[in-house]
């Protein structure tokens, strides 16, 4: 990373001139058998199921480790570990047939027992899942009558329930060396953990004991973390990397479509970009505050200057990928002279002076400063705090922030609201019975109109500000085929990448 940036003039400078086509092209059929992929954010481990950084699935998901189920870049659900599976009527008992013949990276074979201590793993008192709550606490028991046969039962019927099948946080671990999971994962997946170069990068190799290795067409698979947007420019036009399937540099977007020698897809995603508000801090405690920051940011203004306008606004903790989704961008519309209402019939003294702390990302480091600026419009004062990554997991993720901008990438995770200890601090017993009603509801109309009243008491108590729901911007070198084009997850899937 601090040789990228000390070489950042060089190459961006070299980028623009006819003499770097050349070299790149050489460059690109030097690597048929091999992929370096650049990614924003470094995770701190490797582990999706103790740690919750959309960064780690980037990485191992599908490629290293695997689940039940697979997601589908259209979303769709289909077989993985488990070859096939019924449901019971009531959707209460899921029995899953597992593939037979397949082996972890180690060799050893994979069983129903692995599937049994995943899961009790991800239920246990210390576990730090992130889907505990709202998937693994729902499971009331795992039987595995033999080798290959799994049965899950639960507490309420969850609809979802195969697709939290296929998420990161339901990935099968070895269970002889789950332990170190987070810095050298053992997997079923198409390619092995090779190395990882701390501040620079992670590379898998293609493994041969994988059950199908001829589908595998690439050898080595290398994510480059550059979280800097000009330095991702100058990696792309330099050919350092050859892709980027969460473009971060919108504002270079139109160079990489008008030249030929790479291609741009945008598509979906089930993000939901939010200013994160802390409840349990004064006056952030009081609804009217909360209320008054929603009128003070203009989505529109904030899409369009720190997005290049690729990205929806959103109203509530959903993206209008969801099913049942409802549009309630209308019921805080920018409007500045209303925040300052409601701020002085909450008691609010103005200045109000707050901390908005920003991890790396563009939408964040760029966005952070537009919203400040919206912000003090209204007589709220915040003072930028940009901290790594790390940082922001250790501080701000465990309640210690005012105010923070980030994406939340998973898919249908609502649910977070109905955990009082999740860092924004909502304690709503309003929301919780409502989602406990939604889980047990069986009639599909129900479920849709509960789902929607989750939106709205979302919406209404304003729980954080909710911003966008960005697109999914994916450059790469062209004759790289196989990327997600959408984001149904976060997951970079290699084992249908090759060079073409």
């Amino acid at each position: 990373m601090n040789l990228t940036r000390r070489l950042l003039p060089m190459l961006a400078l070299a980028a623009l001139t006819l003499s770097l086509a050349l070299p790149m092209a050489a460059h690109a059929q030097g690597k048929k058998n091999s992929v370096t992929l650049a990614m924003v954010l470094e995770p701190t481990g490797l582990d999706p199921t103790m740690a919750p950084a959309a960064a780690i699935g980037e990485i191992v998901h599908y490629n290293v480790l695997e689940g039940l189920t697979k997601i589908n870049v259209d979303g769709a659900v289909t077989p993985l570990l488990a070859e096939s599976w019924t449901m019971d009527p009531d959707g209460r008992s899921y029995t899953f047939k597992l593939r037979k013949g397949v082996k972890f990276h180690d060799g050893e074979a994979f069983d129903s027992s692995a599937v049994k201590f995943s899961f009790e793993r991800a239920k246990d008192e210390k576990s730090t899942n992130k889907a505990k709550g709202a998937v693994f606490n729902n499971i009331s028991g795992i039987a595995t009558p033999d080798p290959f046969t799994v049965i899950l039962t639960l507490n309420n019927a969850d609809g979802n329930f195969l697709f939290r099948m296929g998420e990161n946080t339901a990935v099968i671990l070895h269970p002889k060396s789950a332990a170190g999971a987070a810095t050298k994962p053992v997997g079923t997946g198409p390619f092995r953990f090779d190395d990882w170069k701390k501040g620079s990068s992670v590379t898998l190799a293609r493994w041969d004991g994988f059950r199908d290795p001829k589908s595998i067409r690439i050898q080595r698979v290398t994510f480059r973390f550059i979280n800097d947007p000009a330095a991702q420019v100058a990696a792309l036009l330099a050919g350092d990397v050859d892709g980027m399937p969460r473009f971060g540099a919108l504002q270079n977007l139109k160079q990489f479509q008008g030249d030929k020698r790479f291609t741009v897809e945008i598509g979906a995603t089930a993000g939901k970009g939010i200013m994160t508000i802390n409840n349990k801090k004064k006056p952030f405690d009081d609804v009217r505050v909360r209320r008054a920051l929603m009128h003070a940011i203009d989505r529109k203004a904030f899409i369009d200057g720190v997005l290049e306008g690729l990205a929806k606004p959103i109203g509530s903790h959903f993206a209008p990928t969801d099913a049942g989704y409802v549009d309630l961008t209308g019921q805080y519309p920018y409007d500045p002279e209303k925040a300052k209402a409601l701020l002085k019939e909450a008691g609010v003294a103005t200045p109000l002076n707050v901390t908005l702390t920003l991890p790396p990302p563009q939408y964040a480091r760029k966005g952070g400063e537009v919203v400040a600026a919206m912000l003090a419009k209204v007589g709220v004062v915040a003072k930028i705090e940009n901290v790594e990554w790390a940082q922001w997991l250790g501080g701000t993720f465990k309640g210690n922030f005012d105010l923070t901008i980030i994406n939340h990438v998973e898919p249908l995770d609502y649910m977070q609201y109905a955990n009082t200890g999740y860092y924004w601090g909502y304690d709503s017993k309003a929301f919780r019975d409502l989602a406990a009603r939604h889980a047990a509801a069986s009639n599909p109309k129900e479920r849709t109109r509960l789902f929607a009243d989750l939106q709205r008491l979302l919406a209404t108590d304003s729980v954080n500000a909710y911003i966008f729901n960005p697109s999914q911007v994916a450059v790469a070198r062209k004759g790289l085929k196989g990327l997600w084009a959408s984001s149904p997850i976060f997951a970079n899937d290699m084992s249908a990448v090759a060079w073409q």
